[in-house]
């Protein structure tokens, strides 16, 4: 069977769409998003496209919309395009490179949506994505969740290409005479995804050539086993979860014992309330020893611990979000991001100028544990640069900070002392120095 007649099986068999829906392609210029362009308009659907030119790669990023818009006119579809200041949002938010142009362009491909009357949208993912996708989450550290790859459908997202492997798919391009581009960025190293799929998959592929085939049937026996898992999880839910109000309450011994507790737990509180996997673990040490009333955050979620039960609600408005970072800590979540640390020595410091959402500290300074909260008024800081102290609350002010910002805007303490307003500004006092040795660098990461 040739790729047109596989594409067309895997739309029908998985129900994505029909030749009556609207469907808004998204098309980089890549060989994946060409493919998939070419496959439509062949097999007849109702199609538009999008580009979008995130403006990070100079007259690369312009040749690849051009190309684009290209194959759209020959194939007589209509054609959006968006430029987006991706560098500057980046700044705005704090967010890396993949956070935000990933916010950005799903962002505008809803819109499209709601404006131009599309039913769904089509995503180029193959099965090789989905395979790098389940190392990723492998060597980050996940639930089962995260070893299921990359979904066909979620909502109006299709992705109708997950049948086929990076190769089919460059020798359809090739045989078919579809031109497409090579981004540039593919072949870095600096990314984890170049690094498995350049490193790791063609070492795998050495030993066992058929890794691709294999791989996506161990990803679809996961993924059904997940499925299992979420009607056992809702059954359990029914016995042992209580609500009143906004507040949910898991009573922890209506949990049969024959069932693995923490896990139970986990399923529980990452489906649910969006709690990462490291934060479960605290709080499920926390319920062995009945530390009663230790809390413990998602985004936007309390939980604590009471006498063998876990209490669930939403985080109010005057709730510290009191956290603990111990030395040689990975991560902390903090509202709507999360704070990566990295110790390294001053040797190893390439750029002492950073981002806002990047701190480079002296942890030789540092008092351990450190503290993260929201920042009270009343706070005081040495704004880096500066040679004395400032209100927090007029460094917000002076910087436009806006209101709903202010309320989701944290500060990371050692000891009494502010040493990071959280994706603003260090004190003054933990900067590095020609006596600096160790280094604390953080990053803040909106999720």
């Amino acid at each position: 069977m040739n790729l047109s007649d596989s594409f067309q099986e895997y739309i029908a068999g998985n129900e994505l769409a029909t030749h009556d829906d609207k469907i808004l392609l998204t098309v980089s210029g890549g060989v994946d998003s060409m493919v998939m362009l070419s496959l439509f308009i062949q097999n007849g659907y109702n199609v538009g496209v999008a580009h979008c030119n995130f403006q990070l790669r100079g007259i690369e990023s312009d040749e690849d919309e051009l190309l684009v818009q290209h194959a759209a006119e020959q194939a007589g579809v209509p054609f959006y395009n968006r430029r987006f200041e991706t560098t500057a949002e980046m700044e705005r938010t704090g967010e890396s490179m993949e956070m935000a142009a990933r916010r950005l362009r799903y962002d505008w491909f809803e819109a499209l949506c709601l404006t131009e009357g599309y039913t769904a949208i089509a995503i180029a993912h193959h099965a090789d994505d989905s395979i790098e996708t389940f190392f990723i989450n492998l060597l980050r550290g996940t639930g089962l969740r995260g070893l299921t790859g990359i979904s066909t459908q979620n909502g109006r997202i299709i992705r109708p290409l997950m049948f086929a492997s990076r190769k089919e798919i460059l020798e359809y391009a090739v045989s078919h005479h579809i031109p497409f581009r090579e981004d540039s960025s593919n072949r870095s190293t600096k990314y984890l995804r170049n690094k498995i799929r350049l490193g790791l998959i063609p070492r795998i592929r050495e030993i066992n050539p058929k890794f691709t085939n294999l791989m996506s049937r161990n990803i679809s026996r996961l993924t059904d086993a997940q499925l299992f898992i979420n009607h056992g999880i809702e059954r359990i839910r029914e016995e042992a979860v209580t609500s009143e109000g906004d507040i949910d309450t898991i009573h922890v011994d209506r949990i049969d014992a024959a069932f693995p507790l923490g896990f139970v737990i986990y399923e529980l509180l990452s489906s649910t309330y969006g709690f990462k996997g490291d934060v479960i673990d605290s709080l499920c040490r926390a319920l062995d020893h009945d530390a009663t009333g230790r809390r413990f955050y998602s985004r936007d979620r309390v939980a604590y611990v009471d006498r063998g039960k876990i209490v669930v609600t939403p985080i109010a408005a005057d709730d510290d979000c009191l956290i603990e970072v111990k030395r040689g800590a990975a991560r902390s979540y903090c509202g709507n991001s999360v704070l990566y640390y990295e110790y390294c020595d001053i040797d190893t410091i390439k750029n002492f100028g950073v981002p806002e959402h990047i701190a480079q500290v002296d942890a030789d300074k540092l008092r351990f544990p450190l503290t993260l909260r929201r920042w009270h008024e009343g706070d005081r800081f040495i704004p880096f640069g500066l040679m004395g102290s400032k209100k927090v609350s007029d460094y917000l002010v002076d910087h436009k900070v806006s209101m709903a910002e202010k309320q989701r805007q944290f500060v990371l303490l050692s000891g009494d002392e502010i040493v990071w307003l959280v994706g603003h500004r260090i004190d003054d006092r933990y900067r590095l120095t020609s006596e600096t040795e160790n280094v604390l660098r953080i990053t803040k990461e909106i999720i």
